[in-house]
């Protein structure tokens, strides 16, 4: 798969540069960032975004603080502040906090998480392959872009295609910001996997005429018992594959394992801008003033899931067993 990553640090011009994922696929515009403040505003505006890679982002948002002299737990701070779901973000800025006020260890910290993520998602890629077989629908993006890595849910769909496991991909828009359009749909033309995009509300169509075999997409944070949020709109997904008997696999580092939170009804939920809705790339749909809701993620609760793909393997019910039994080994 050709991996476009979604950053890249230059060591001596002091820089982190991420490729803004809000211009893709029409243009490829990189911004850099040179303090802690706008790698936060980075993550805020969604100039990057998936789980793994905020928190890698984060990390070196903290190496810029170091470079640029910033007080470190200001810096801290501002990166906590800047999304509040994704768990990987406190986690990786858990991490850093031990090399606070130095810039060499910090740095070497901020590159260990970032290896580690590709580590991780070779194995959730080649674990989540194998439960997968003919047509696959996915939700988001999950591929390199939002991770840094090699991808999660993405991942293994493309090497469950290397694998003649399956051999066409469902890709649902992702409304309101349209990942799965812009981001899933040219991460997987670029790997060469035959896929279909489709609206969101296309999914029970499709099941219900048997043109579903599985359902496999990420996980921005997952809560002790198996719940976990993801992007608005699988939850709907989860309760259609469970009524038409389709497997249903959350795919996630166990980073994004909060082990705080014995259910996803303690899951913080980020509500964005309603012009993200009423608006497509600044173009009006809707009724000037009309208001408009958007919470960014929902939570599925676990009973809707088949299995949970990690770095670990294929985890089964009960689920509180299984995710404490991977996070001690």
């Amino acid at each position: 798969m050709e991996r476009v990553l979604p950053f890249r640090f230059d060591e001596r011009e002091k820089t982190f540069w991420l490729l803004d994922q809000r211009k893709l696929p029409f243009e490829e515009v990189w911004v850099p960032c040179r303090t802690a403040a706008e790698a936060a505003a980075g993550i805020r505006d969604m100039v990057v975004r998936g789980a793994p890679a905020i928190g890698v982002t984060a990390a070196y948002g903290m190496v810029l603080a170091h470079l640029s002299g910033e007080d470190p737990a200001e810096a801290d701070q501002v990166l906590r502040q800047s999304r509040p779901t994704a768990v990987n973000l406190f986690y990786a800025l858990d991490r850093m906090k031990p090399y606070w006020g130095n810039s060499q260890a910090s740095l070497e910290e901020a590159r260990a998480i970032w290896r580690e993520v590709e580590d991780t998602e070779r194995a959730i890629s080649q674990h989540g392959a194998r439960v997968l077989r003919g047509q696959v629908l996915t939700h988001c993006n999950t591929g390199p872009l939002a991770t840094g890595g090699y991808g999660t849910a993405l991942g293994a769909i493309v090497e469950a295609y290397r694998q003649g496991r399956i051999h066409h991909v469902w890709v649902d828009e992702t409304r309101p910001y349209l990942q799965g359009a812009r981001l899933t749909a040219w991460e997987l033309q670029k790997a060469g996997v035959p896929a279909t995009l489709v609206t969101d509300n296309m999914a029970g169509y499709l099941m219900s005429k048997g043109r579903v075999d599985a359902v496999i997409l990420g996980t921005d944070r997952m809560a002790i018992n198996g719940d976990f949020a993801n992007k608005i709109g699988t939850y709907a997904l989860a309760v259609l594959a469970h009524y038409h008997g389709i497997p249903f696999y959350p795919a996630l580092p166990l980073s994004s394992v909060d082990p705080t939170l014995r259910t996803g009804a303690d899951i913080p939920i980020e509500e964005r801008s309603a012009l993200e809705v009423t608006t497509v790339r600044g173009i009006p749909i809707a009724p000037e003033g009309f208001p408009a809701a958007h919470p960014a993620f929902d939570v599925t609760p676990h009973a809707l899931v088949t299995g949970i793909v990690t770095e670990k393997g294929v985890l089964y019910p009960p689920f509180d067993e299984a995710l404490r039994a991977a996070l001690d080994r």
